[in-house]
């Protein structure tokens, strides 16, 4: 069997005085989709953005690609192929569709920008229309479509998502996940997905942890988690 292309071992991690993570245990194989769901202020996003250390971990450790990443510069990890679309987008608002492409294409060294751009424009048509408008004045789904071909020009091994179904109407939802099992399926990519909509994260994840007060409670297949009568009743009544 193959090593985790992403393993997180006994990770805690602190805001201050408050602990966020108590000894968080994840991993995700090659060509693999997980999720993380849980309530908020579980520790999902602290879990992902750990990964690139922001908070650091105090204990515990973080690898990538068979690397111990934990005490990493984030430059350097994004250069090892690791690529985040962040909580709330975070685009560069003032910046046009083009130059936040460009930004995102940089941390490869823009060594194959226009075959990239094409790329992005055959996945996300509505980038292509909006290619010199400020991403500041985009919808949200456009903006969320940005932040995903952003993350995506780096060539990444590991798409890291969180939250990218926050705030976005229902049919949005429904074309951003398409767009990621797509990838997921046709290009191998590995996906590391921090969602709220545990029903849709879950029909959409290989495999899924249940995260409580900054601890796993619960990991399975996203099928058995969607069965699962705790999850159900916690997380999945009238979610969908």
């Amino acid at each position: 069997m193959s090593a985790p292309l992403l393993s997180i071992q006994k990770l805690e991690a602190s805001y201050g005085q408050i602990v966020a993570l108590k000894g968080v245990d994840l991993d995700i194989m090659p060509g693999e989709i997980v999720t993380v769901i849980g309530a908020n202020g579980a520790g999902k996003s602290t879990t992902m953005m750990s990964v690139f250390g922001r908070p650091r971990a105090s204990a515990g450790k973080i690898i990538f690609d068979g690397q111990d990443i934990t005490h990493k510069p984030a430059h350097e990890i994004a250069r090892m192929g690791l690529a985040q679309s962040p909580e709330g987008r975070r685009i560069f608002p003032r910046l046009s569709v083009l130059e936040n492409l460009q930004m995102g294409a940089s941390v490869d060294g823009m060594a194959h920008f226009q075959a990239d751009l094409e790329r992005m424009f055959d996945i996300f048509p509505r980038l292509k229309e909006r290619i010199d408008q400020r991403g500041g004045t985009l919808s949200g789904g456009e903006q969320q479509m940005l932040a995903i071909a952003r993350a995506l020009m780096s060539r990444p091994r590991l798409l890291m998502l969180d939250e990218p179904s926050l705030g976005l109407a229902p049919l949005v939802v429904k074309q951003i996940f398409e767009v990621i099992r797509d990838l997921n399926r046709n290009d191998g990519l590995s996906v590391f997905l921090v969602e709220q909509n545990a029903f849709h994260a879950l029909k959409l994840a290989h495999r899924g942890y249940v995260m409580v007060n900054g601890q796993i409670t619960l990991s399975g297949t996203g099928r058995d988690l969607l069965a699962n009568p705790q999850v159900r009743a916690a997380y999945l009544e009238g979610a969908h």
